[in-house]
């Protein structure tokens, strides 16, 4: 075995480690989502925190508002700008998806890992759902050392969203009404 194909099976392993042992974590985050044909592109950013099982909050800041919070039952989404919120029961909303992989607990359930080469300074998992018809095709994830620092998806439309992480933050206290969601006064309620 040469030294990278054991580089590349330690990310399956750090992937591994880190579902295992990471109970709670918080970053900053950059997303950028390319169209299919890579000609189009549309950056975000925010922070992003979790606490297992299924608990995590993604506030995006830029370049518009949008909250998205998971209690543990159900996920609410919240566009400021709309004033709406749509929710959905948090096993309807997570299933097979990025979110259940990183805040979830099923990750051998529904995922089959494989190695990939090491690029930009990280060591990357990919993480294809069993399920063949979810939401997306595949999600690598990219560590430096044994922190998250990416997370690149491909839906099933073939869009590739890549999440940078900054500044992440492992097992830390994470205040509980953080993972708290309350419908804003007038804001239009949509149950999924």
């Amino acid at each position: 075995m040469c030294i990278g194909a054991s580089a590349q099976a330690d990310a399956v392993d750090t992937l591994r480690e880190f579902v295992r042992d990471v109970k709670s974590g918080k970053a900053s985050f950059t997303q950028t989502v390319t169209s299919p044909d890579g000609a189009r592109k549309k950056t975000s950013s925010g922070s992003f925190e979790f606490s297992r099982p299924n608990r995590f909050r993604f506030a995006y800041t830029k370049p518009f508002e949008q909250l998205i919070v998971a209690d543990g039952q159900k996920v609410w989404i919240f566009d400021a700008d709309l004033n709406q919120v749509s929710t959905r029961k948090i096993g309807a909303a997570l299933g097979s998806t990025p979110a259940a992989l990183l805040a979830g607990g099923s990750m051998e359930q529904d995922f089959a890992l494989s190695p990939q080469p090491s690029s930009g300074g990280l060591e990357w998992a990919l993480a294809t759902p069993k399920a063949k018809d979810g939401p997306f095709q595949s999600m690598k994830v990219g560590f430096k050392g044994r922190d998250l620092a990416a997370v690149e998806i491909v839906d099933s439309f073939g869009q590739r969203s890549l999440l940078q992480f900054g500044a992440f933050a492992a097992n830390v206290v994470i205040a509980p009404e953080q993972f708290r969601f309350t419908v804003p006064a007038g804001a239009d309620l949509i149950e999924q």
